[in-house]
């Protein structure tokens, strides 16, 4: 195997420096024809100043001379790589690796637990459930919704009983969706879908109905029509969709390009969204509880992110990066929400917050040095404990219903494969659920993590994985993999491709970079701008 990977390090190697043949390779005599590219005359004139382009004409994906320009590099790479050796081999380990059952985590919806399964091989993931004592049995499979397997079950939101589920789906890769209904225990649909809903998530009120989003429908095409009024619906059970209440989005001052809501779990409170961007967010609250209650402004301006992670009767309880570019938690009472009245439960720190909440606490999940540290805490903004996790990765889950007695979390790092625990809020212990059945054993490798210093004396964190007993003295073929921007966090994640490739005897790292998020708004603007490289 170490053979295998050193060749194919050093034919990677050779490529990169023009070489071709095996021998070829291996002697470093000849270099690889490529084809000519014709240079343009393009001139651009930018503040005076004449910038050339004279690959231009490569930008008209459209010609025909640019169709044959990439028919020719196309014949020179695979010519190359079909030389390679061992190449067929790994693609062989790579294939049957990808072929294991995955699972995930529980959760209680009314009578049943529900959970998704994939066998290894099946386009879509399977929705599964299962009665306490009982056998699981398949309940939903989205590979069965079309002949040629291209309809995709987006959102499922079951009403406040469980009796009933409401799912989206995606026909053919279109953002357009149809919400359908249907009776759990007999698996009969309840009433015609709804039609021409975008970018929606489904929330219910009791079991009368569900708040849902979408826009107009667009006049022309629905793929380049352009959609930017966002609107929320209450759609009412036993009714037409063409009578559904319209409840945000009527007139301009509500016009939005992306709007949401939700209902808290006592179904007292509708929380609405507001957006334009995928940064900024305003955030209004109606109290359900009274009759013609008004809509209330929670925060009114685009200038930070708002969201709801929970309620105690009228104390909303919410996670922002206003005034806390890292995030904070702050409670305030819904009759008067405006951010002045707001107060800290979890005041900021230096690392990156996010909560989740179950069983009646808050979970503050915190990123330290981009990996994943979970403390848990009650209503009052009290440390119970930090939640022992199985070391330094990437954690999701930790959410559930009030009344939930356990919580399910899910653990990877990028020689771990995402591994499923249950967690008691209680007590605090921590039980095997169920192991990855991917072919690795992650017990034979090694997931470190290190610093280093940038030009500048920058620390950065860098992740090292490898197989133990590997010497790391420079030289093992080694992929190194940093991405640094959009505020995006290279957390900790297992990937089949890595684990052959530590399984082969590579090296792979993982550098945190800046311009992602790892250490909050600081972070990233640290990589925009005038700050690029």
């Amino acid at each position: 195997m170490r053979a295998i990977v050193s060749l194919l390090a050093l034919s990677l190697l050779c490529a990169c420096s023009g070489q071709s043949t095996k021998e070829d390779a291996m002697s470093g005599n000849t270099r690889l024809h490529y084809p000519v590219t014709r240079q343009g005359e393009q001139v651009d004139h930018y503040f005076g100043q004449a910038v050339a382009d004279p690959y231009r004409w490569l930008e008209d994906d459209r010609s025909p001379e640019t169709e044959a320009w990439v028919k020719a590099q196309n014949r020179v790479t695979q010519g190359y790589l079909a030389q390679i050796p061992y190449r067929a081999a790994i693609k062989e380990k790579l294939a049957a690796s990808w072929n294991y059952a995955k699972e995930g985590a529980p959760f209680r919806e009314g009578r049943y637990h529900y959970f998704f399964k994939n066998d290894g091989l099946q386009n879509q993931n399977v929705l599964w459930r299962q009665l306490e004592g009982k056998p699981a049995e398949v309940f939903l499979d989205p590979n069965t919704l079309s002949p040629d397997g291209t309809t995709a079950l987006d959102q499922l939101s079951f009403s406040r009983d469980g009796r009933i589920l409401a799912y989206s789906l995606s026909l053919a890769g279109s953002d357009w969706r149809e919400i359908h209904l249907m009776d759990v225990e007999s698996k009969q649909p309840l009433e015609a879908p709804l039609k021409d809903v975008k970018f929606s998530g489904i929330s219910w009120l009791g079991n009368e109905g569900f708040f849902y989003s979408s826009y107009d429908k667009p006049d022309g095409s629905e793929l380049s029509a352009r959609t930017d009024q966002h609107k929320v619906y209450f759609h009412r059970l036993g009714t037409a969709q063409e009578d559904d209440r319209l409840v945000f989005g009527a007139i301009p001052a509500q016009h939005h390009r992306y709007v949401g809501a939700t209902v808290t779990e006592d179904d007292r409170f509708l929380l609405i969204s507001a957006a334009n961007s995928t940064s900024g967010n305003r955030l209004y609250v109606k109290d359900l509880s009274q009759e013609n209650a008004p809509l209330l402004t929670v925060q009114g301006d685009l200038e930070a992110d708002v969201s709801l992670v929970d309620n105690q009767g009228s104390t909303l309880y919410l996670l922002t990066n206003r005034d806390a570019p890292n995030g904070r938690l702050v409670t305030v009472d819904a009759a008067n929400p405006g951010p002045a009245r707001w107060r800290d439960l979890i005041p900021e720190r230096q690392q990156v917050l996010t909560v989740h909440s179950g069983s009646g606490y808050l979970f503050a999940e915190y990123m330290v040095d981009a990996t994943a540290r979970v403390e848990q805490f009650d209503y009052e903004g009290k440390r119970v404990r930090e939640v022992a996790l199985p070391g330094l990765g990437s954690v999701s889950g930790f959410n559930g219903k009030h009344d939930d007695p356990a919580l399910y979390f899910g653990f990877e790092h990028y020689a771990q494969p995402p591994t499923l625990y249950r967690f008691e809020p209680k007590s605090g212990a921590i039980s095997l659920y169920r192991a990855s059945a991917a072919p690795f054993k992650p017990e034979d490798y090694v997931s470190e993590q290190r610093f280093y210093q940038s030009k500048d004396g920058t620390r950065v964190p860098l992740i090292i994985s490898y197989r133990k007993g590997l010497k790391l003295d420079g030289s093992n073929p080694t992929i190194l993999y940093g991405y640094g921007g959009f505020d995006v966090s290279l957390t900790p994640s297992f990937s089949v491709s890595v684990a052959n490739w530590l399984d082969l005897g590579g090296v792979y790292a993982v550098a945190n970079l800046r311009g992602g998020g790892e250490y909050g708004q600081a972070w990233h603007l640290a990589g925009t701008r005038m700050n690029k490289q």
